[in-house]
């Protein structure tokens, strides 16, 4: 294992794969998987040559928040963005946001993010706009309702541009769907604008509470 900062390097006959630790929350995709490809105590922890190379690519694409990347020496494709931008609205936690994203204020070495990331939706993440679970902490409540179902689609593939509002919430911008954390697809459309300071009472839509308490 080779470290780069925030950057751990987990190197493999046939594939790479890295850890990002400003975006890791142990939602724990990785460890919970079959096998001896990530042990959790183990040094290193991560091994890809204890897996499939297909296999390794399956599980490190699990990672909702783009914490951990793979590189493949095989010649196959890189990863690859779902054709549908989707949102979805985790239970008393944050957004979980894939596709083909476009993050404003990324840093440049945060490669999952293009495909994958969860954003703070309860204001007090330290790590802005991306979730540090300051969620659990804080004792954020909402169970992920959608009351709207949006103006629709008439397409699903392109790019989702997400910047934030300074003060204000992430403003998204591209075909996507938000998804309760139930599964439905209750909201589709091109222009939303989410809560992230975690007082809407319009939840995940923002309703202008931050202009009374900025995250």
């Amino acid at each position: 294992m080779s470290e780069k900062k925030n950057l751990f390097d987990f190197p493999g006959t046939a594939v790479d794969i890295t850890w990002d630790k400003r975006l890791c929350i142990h939602v724990q995709e990785c460890v919970r998987a079959k096998g001896e490809l990530f042990v959790t105590g183990r040094r290193p922890w991560g091994d890809p040559d204890l897996a499939d190379t297909d296999y390794v690519v399956e599980v490190v694409t699990r990672c909702p928040t783009g914490a951990l990347t793979y590189r493949r020496k095989d010649g196959e494709e890189g990863e690859m963005p779902s054709e549908t931008n989707r949102v979805v609205i985790a239970n008393n936690g944050p957004l979980y946001v894939s596709g083909t994203l476009e993050i404003d204020g990324a840093e440049d070495d945060m490669q999952g993010v293009r495909f994958r990331a969860a954003f703070c939706r309860c204001g007090e993440s330290k790590n802005k706009p991306f979730c540090d679970n300051s969620h659990e902490e804080a004792g954020f409540v909402d169970r992920a309702a959608l009351g709207e179902t949006g103006p629709g689609l008439d397409r699903s593939d392109g790019a989702l541009e997400i910047k934030q509002a300074p003060g204000g919430p992430l403003l998204l911008t591209g075909p996507h769907v938000i998804v309760t954390s139930a599964g439905r697809e209750g909201w589709s459309g091109t222009k939303s604008a989410l809560c992230r300071c975690g007082k809407s009472e319009n939840k995940p839509f923002c309703d202008g509470s931050h202009k009374k308490e900025t995250p």
